[in-house]
């Protein structure tokens, strides 16, 4: 390899190094992931109504919730038992042949003390544009004002996708990415939440589904 290769190889690995070490710095040492969480989650004015729609999202491949799915359910059951809502609707398919994040999720907020008959399943949509495109029939059979509940990070694309497919919703977002930014020990799996998330919400805008 010639040397004038090398140099430039070894100067751009330098550059990524020192670029590699300044980002971890920035994600351990500044609330850079709380703003983060904050900015996607928009206003923070945690609605009631009478619809409280709560999208699923993780699952383990025996079909149990993943970790951001039980963090949404344990909310939605916080909301729920507030008082202020009649209905509740669970939005989220299966990854595999196992049953759905929507069923799975129902279960857990039974055992929460949510009761069934107040409880629909959208046990169909893999990602949050068919969230609101297969929710839609079943929320326009449920009257009132409708709430949407996610995580922080995830607000921002899921309220722009119900409106984007003519469902009006309040979003109430809950801290999530918000609160393991608290923690050094969850705040890089938050990082790469919100990295994510920001990168979907630009396809999401880019394909014109919000």
């Amino acid at each position: 390899m010639p040397k004038g290769t090398v140099g430039s190889l070894a100067y751009a690995v330098q550059r990524f190094l020192a670029a590699l070490g300044l980002l971890v710095i920035v994600v351990t040492a500044t609330p850079l992931v709380r703003w983060w969480a904050f900015a996607l989650a928009g206003p923070w004015e945690d609605p009631g109504g009478d619809v409280l729609i709560v999208l699923g999202g993780s699952a383990e491949d025996d079909g149990a919730i993943g970790e951001s799915s039980f963090r949404r359910s344990q909310y939605g059951a916080l909301v729920f038992k507030e008082g202020r809502f009649k209905e509740m609707l669970l939005s989220g398919g299966s990854n595999g042949g196992g049953p759905s994040i929507a069923e799975a999720m129902r279960d857990y907020l039974i055992c929460l003390g949510i009761p069934a008959q107040a409880i629909h399943l959208e046990p169909y949509s893999r990602n949050t544009r068919e969230n609101a495109l297969f929710a839609k029939d079943t929320l326009a059979g449920l009257p009132g004002t409708k709430v949407l509940l996610t995580s922080d990070y995830h607000m921002a694309r899921a309220y722009r996708a119900f409106r984007k497919v003519g469902i009006v919703v309040q979003p109430r977002p809950f801290p999530d990415a918000i609160k393991r930014a608290g923690s050094f020990a969850t705040r890089w799996p938050a990082f790469l939440d919100v990295g994510r998330e920001t990168i979907a919400l630009g396809y999401y805008f880019a394909r014109r589904w919000i």
